[in-house]
């Protein structure tokens, strides 16, 4: 897109000093700031058209908030959905931001439109006995990879869904974290809250595996699971062993290390688990964040009657 043509100079100035400091500040990729670009010059573009005029930096300031609602309503009746105004939004309010921060303006009537909401999309947990085989290393046995990486995986993924743990959360585990655990962990999760989680024998077994044939000197203050070069193990090799474990078990793409701890929580549920029980062992600040899984568990119901009733 041409920004000469929808936009006034001082603008289009403004927009490259912005895409130049998003490049080497925040240290944004090519195809990111091409799509920022994107974005800002279609919401420009319709400014151009709205207002009669190229707008420069001085009209962007006046503009009111049923401006914006204006452009969004244009863009939807061109199709876009919630998610890519949200995407336009954010990035428009980025440019904005800049503007505001370099003394070129405020344009407050993007902050005062509310963004669209995305629906609420169900967590997919997996069925009990898929979540139990993604800690046995025998279906990994024809993969070339030493045996002490087949138990790190297991274990990751056994905290995952046996303690409802983020990924985040088992590695940031230390090594002393499970020196003298016997059924509980405490671990670090988000706003850097503290809570016990429990791990069953299994997991417990699991781990200690693991420690039994690592090839690595684990110091207490080091991290529990390293990787092939002893270094803190990436949550990526994590995603990758649960990809190879998904196709080995014919699962779905949904079947993520995230869904295990949303597992964990949908089959406690299921067999009488107290919701905020549930709620203190995931670490949710709000009761309604975990009141998500009620629903999981209302369809999953469904399912099995429509699948079992002789009249459904």
């Amino acid at each position: 897109m041409d920004l000469q043509i929808s936009i006034a100079p001082d603008v289009a100035t403004e927009i490259g000093g912005w895409l130049a400091y998003l490049g080497a500040e925040k240290r944004m990729s090519p195809k990111t700031l091409e799509a920022y670009q994107r974005d800002v010059g279609q919401f420009l573009a319709f400014m151009a058209d709205h207002l009669g005029g190229r707008p420069s930096l001085k009209q962007l300031a006046k503009l009111s908030p049923s401006d914006i609602r204006a452009f969004m309503a244009a863009r939807r009746s061109s199709g876009a959905g919630n998610r890519s105004l949200m995407r336009v939004l954010a990035g428009t309010r980025s440019f904005a931001r800049f503007l505001e921060r370099n003394g070129k303006g405020k344009v407050g009537a993007l902050a005062a439109v509310r963004t669209p909401k995305l629906p609420k999309t169900l967590p997919k947990p997996l069925a009990a006995s898929a979540a139990k085989q993604m800690t046995e290393t025998d279906l990994r046995a024809g993969e070339a990879r030493e045996a002490w990486v087949l138990a790190r995986d297991a274990a990751v993924l056994a905290l995952l869904y046996g303690s409802g743990l983020r990924i985040s959360e088992a590695l940031s585990l230390k090594r002393r974290d499970v020196a003298a655990a016997t059924d509980a962990l405490t671990v670090v999760g988000k706003g850097n809250k503290t809570r016990m989680v429990p791990v069953l024998p299994q997991v417990t077994r699991l781990i200690a595996d693991y420690l039994a044939i690592c090839p690595y000197a684990l110091p207490p203050d080091g991290a529990l699971f390293v990787g092939a070069k002893g270094g803190p193990l990436s949550p990526r090799i994590v995603q990758l062993a649960m990809a190879r474990l998904r196709g080995a078990l014919g699962l779905p793409d949904s079947a993520t290390p995230h869904a295990l701890r949303h597992s964990f929580a949908t089959h406690l549920l299921a067999r009488g688990g107290d919701l905020r029980a549930i709620q203190e062992l995931l670490g949710h600040a709000s009761l309604s964040t975990t009141q998500i899984y009620t629903a999981v568990d209302a369809e999953r119901l469904l399912d099995v009657y429509a699948s079992t009733h002789p009249r459904a």
